[in-house]
C-alpha cells in the first residue's frame, strides 16, 4: 500500500550552474525582446504578408499551451471522474501549466504589433466580433491563467503562515486559504470549462484557412482532434514532470500511481487514431499520406503516437522510471508535431511565400522556456509544490 507524503519545500540553493545558464540564456532573450520593441517585427523575425504568424505563435502559444493542459487533464481525473488517489500530481501540474500559460501570454504580447491594446479585450466587451474564434481563444486563455494562479494560492498561503513572522500576514493567508477552499468548486469548474473551449478553439481556428492548409490536416474534426490530443498531452506531461523531478532532485518515484495514470492515454490515443484514419478514408485522403511530400510529417506523428502506446500496453508489471518517461515523451512530441504541423507545415499561403523562424525569434522561444525551468525550479525550492509517495 502507498502513503502520500504532503507537499513541502524541496529547499537547496536557488542559484547552481545549470540556473545560471538558464539565466544567461533568458538575459539574452530579454535583450532581443527590447530590440524587438524598439526596431519593430519586421527586423527582428521572418514574418511576412503569406506567413502573419510563425515559431511564437506555433509553439509558444498553440503547442506550449497543449503541453501545459497538465491541471486540466488532473483536474478532470481528480475532481470530474472522482480519481483521488492522483491528488498528489494536481499541485506540479497546475504549477506547470501556469507556466506555460503565462509565457504563451508573454510570447503574444512580443508577437502582436500593438500589445498595449491587450487590456481592451476583457474591458471593451461591447465591441466584440462574436463571431470571432480567436476572441474566444483571446477570452478564454487570459481568464484561465487568472484561474491557474489562483489554484496556486493555497500553496502560497501555506508557506506565508509557515515562514512568515508577522502576525497580520499569517493571518491574512489562513484566511484567504479558507477562503479558497470554500470556493474550490467554482474555480475547479473554470479550470474544466475553459480549457476545454479554448483548446479545440485552436483547432477552429485553421478551419478558416481553408485550402491554404493541406487535406490531410483540414478536416471538419479539427477541434476535436485538438481537444482529445491535448488531454493526452496532459497526461503525458504529468507523467514526464514527475520522472524528470524524481530524477533530478533525487526523490522517492511515484511508479505505482504513474503507472496507473498512463493507462488513462489509452483510450485518448486509440480515439484519436481512429478519429485520425477514420475522417482521411471518408474525405476520400488516404492517398495523399503515401504520395504528397508532406506525407513524411503525417507518418512520423503516428509513429510518436504508436510509440508510446505501444510502451504503455507491453509495459511490464513493474514498469521503470525511465520507460515512463520515454512514453512520456512520445506522446508530448506527437501532440506538439500535430500542432506544429497544422499551424506552420501544412499551411501554404500560395503565391512562393515561405517561412523559417529567424535567429532572434529563436532565441527569444528559448529564453521563455528557460524562464519557465527558472520559476518552476524557484517554485518548488521555495514553496510546498511536490509531494511524493512512501512504500
Amino acid at each position: 500500500m502507498t502513503e502520500h507524503v504532503a507537499p513541502a519545500p524541496l529547499g537547496g540553493r536557488l542559484l547552481t550552474k545549470p540556473t545560471a545558464g538558464l539565466l544567461g540564456i533568458l538575459g539574452l532573450a530579454f535583450l532581443l525582446i527590447v530590440w524587438r520593441f524598439a526596431t519593430g517585427l519586421g527586423n527582428t523575425t521572418a514574418l511576412n504578408d503569406g506567413y502573419p504568424w510563425g515559431i511564437w505563435i506555433a509553439f509558444d502559444v498553440v503547442t506550449g499551451t497543449a503541453l501545459a493542459t497538465g491541471g486540466y487533464a488532473m483536474g478532470i481525473l481528480v475532481y470530474i471522474l472522482n480519481k483521488g488517489k492522483y491528488h498528489p500530481l494536481v499541485r506540479p501540474a497546475v504549477l506547470t501549466s501556469a507556466l506555460g500559460y503565462t509565457m504563451a501570454g508573454a510570447s503574444l504580447v512580443v508577437d502582436t504589433g500593438r500589445p498595449w491594446n491587450f487590456w481592451k479585450v476583457p474591458l471593451f466587451w461591447g465591441q466584440w466580433n462574436v463571431d470571432s474564434v480567436l476572441l474566444e481563444v483571446a477570452v478564454c486563455i487570459m481568464t484561465y491563467v487568472a484561474v491557474l494562479w489562483i489554484e496556486l494560492m493555497p500553496a502560497i498561503c501555506e508557506k506565508v503562515e509557515k515562514d512568515v513572522s508577522l502576525p497580520w500576514l499569517r493571518s491574512l493567508a489562513a484566511k484567504v486559504g479558507k477562503f479558497l477552499d470554500k470556493a474550490l468548486v467554482f474555480i475547479l469548474a473554470f479550470g474544466v470549462l475553459l480549457p476545454t473551449m479554448h483548446q479545440s478553439s485552436l483547432g477552429s481556428l485553421m478551419l478558416v484557412a481553408g485550402h491554404k492548409l493541406d487535406a490531410i490536416w483540414l478536416t471538419p474534426f479539427l477541434p476535436l482532434l485538438f481537444l482529445i490530443s491535448c488531454i493526452a498531452m496532459g497526461y503525458a506531461i504529468v507523467v514526464f514532470e514527475s520522472c524528470l523531478s524524481a530524477s533530478v532532485f533525487g526523490r522517492k518515484g511515484e511508479e505505482p500511481m504513474l503507472r496507473q495514470l498512463s493507462r488513462a492515454m489509452v483510450p485518448l490515443v486509440v480515439i484519436y487514431l481512429a478519429l485520425r484514419f477514420g475522417d482521411l478514408a471518408v474525405r476520400g485522403q488516404l492517398g495523399r499520406i503515401f504520395t504528397t511530400k508532406l506525407a513524411p510529417f503525417f507518418w512520423l506523428e503516428i509513429a510518436l503516437f504508436v510509440a508510446a502506446l505501444v510502451l504503455i500496453l507491453k509495459a511490464p508489471p513493474k514498469v521503470d522510471l525511465g520507460r515512463l518517461m520515454r512514453m512520456g515523451l512520445f506522446l508530448m512530441l506527437a501532440g506538439a508535431l500535430y500542432r506544429f504541423d497544422t499551424f506552420l507545415v501544412a499551411f501554404n499561403p500560395g503565391n512562393g511565400w515561405s517561412y523559417f523562424p529567424a535567429v532572434p525569434e529563436l532565441l527569444i522561444t528559448l529564453g521563455f522556456v528557460a524562464a519557465e525551468f527558472l520559476i518552476y525550479l524557484a517554485a518548488v525550492k521555495r514553496f510546498p509544490i511536490l509531494g511524493g509517495s512512501r512504500a
